[in-house]
C-alpha cells in the first residue's frame, strides 16, 4: 500500500527536533501518567507512532515495556536508533506510515504523542490510523493520542517564532488554508559553514477534526470507553491546573473492544 507523503515534512527539522522543540516534554510526560498511568502500569508491550527521535519509546522501554517505534520519516528512525542504543533501550524501531503500520506482535497501549496525528494528509485519513492502532493492540488494550485543535493553526502557527543555537537558527512562520482546511507551517533553516549560512526549507503541513469526528472515527474501528480532556483542564493532584490554555489541544483515551 503506497502514500503519497509530502505532508510529513521531518528531514530538515528531525535534524534539530531535539535541539529546539523540547519545553512541552515535561507537560508531556505529566500529561501521560495521568491518563494512561494504570494502563501502562498493566502493560507489558507498547508501540509508539510518529515516534520523533524516540524518547517517549525509550523511556517507556526503562519502565520494563517491550517498546516498538514506528515513524515514516528515515532521518527520524535513524535518530530513535541512535538514541535507543545510546540509553542502552530495547526498542524495535520500525519505519511505517500511521496509516497502515504492521508490528510483529500485538501490545497493550499503541500511543501517538505532541500532536503527531494531525499529520496525515487528509481528514478521511484518521480511519485509517484508528484501524491500524486497532490491528495492532491486543483486547482491551489502549490507543492513547492527542490533537491539536483548529485554533492552533488559526492563532499560533500565524505567529512568527525564531530559535538559536550555536551555528543553528530556525525561523518558523505558518497559517491556516482555509480552502483545504489545512494548516502550514514553513521552517527555514539556516546553518553556518565556515564564513556562510546555507539555508534549507522544509514544509509541513496538518489537519484537524471536530471532537464529534474523532469519537465516530474510533467507535468505527472498533474502540470503546472513550475518554477525551482537553489539555487546559488536565490538572497535577497537589499543584492544580497544569495553565496551558484550553482549546488548543484535546487528549484522547480509548479502549479496544
Amino acid at each position: 500500500m503506497s502514500h503519497d507523503s509530502k505532508t510529513y515534512g521531518y528531514s530538515i527539522l528531525a535534524r534539530y527536533y531535539d535541539v529546539f522543540f523540547t519545553d512541552h516534554r515535561q507537560w508531556y510526560d505529566l500529561a501521560r501518567g495521568i491518563l494512561l498511568g494504570q494502563a501502562l502500569t498493566k502493560a507489558k508491550s507498547a508501540c509508539d507512532v510518529a515516534c520523533g527521535t524516540g524518547r517517549t519509546a525509550i523511556a517507556l522501554a526503562g519502565q520494563g515495556l517491550r517498546m516498538f517505534a514506528v515513524d515514516l520519516s528515515s532521518t527520524m528512525c535513524d535518530l530513535a536508533r541512535v538514541n535507543a542504543e545510546n540509553a542502552q533501550a530495547p526498542v524495535e524501531v520500525l519505519r511505517a506510515d500511521m496509516r497502515d503500520f504492521e508490528l510483529p506482535e500485538k501490545v497493550d497501549a499503541v500511543l501517538c504523542e505532541f500532536g503527531a496525528i494531525n499529520h496525515v494528509p487528509d481528514k478521511a485519513d484518521l480511519k485509517l490510523v484508528a484501524q491500524s492502532a486497532s490491528r495492532a493492540l491486543a483486547p482491551e488494550g489502549h490507543f492513547y493520542f492527542d490533537v491539536n485543535s483548529r485554533r492552533v493553526f488559526q492563532e499560533l502557527w500565524q505567529r512568527t517564532h525564531y530559535m538559536e543555537q550555536e551555528d543553528v537558527l530556525l525561523l518558523l512562520n505558518g497559517g491556516y488554508d482555509p480552502q483545504n482546511d489545512k494548516g502550514w507551517m514553513l521552517a527555514n533553516c539556516f546553518t553556518r559553514e565556515g564564513r556562510r549560512w546555507r539555508r534549507q526549507q522544509e514544509r509541513v503541513e496538518q489537519v484537524w477534526w471536530t471532537p464529534e469526528e474523532v469519537e465516530q472515527t474510533l467507535r468505527e474501528a472498533g474502540f470503546d470507553n472513550i475518554r477525551s480532556v482537553d489539555a487546559g483542564e488536565i490538572e497535577i493532584e497537589g499543584r492544580g491546573s497544569t495553565g496551558y490554555p484550553k482549546g488548543l489541544n484535546t487528549f484522547y483515551v480509548a479502549r479496544k473492544a
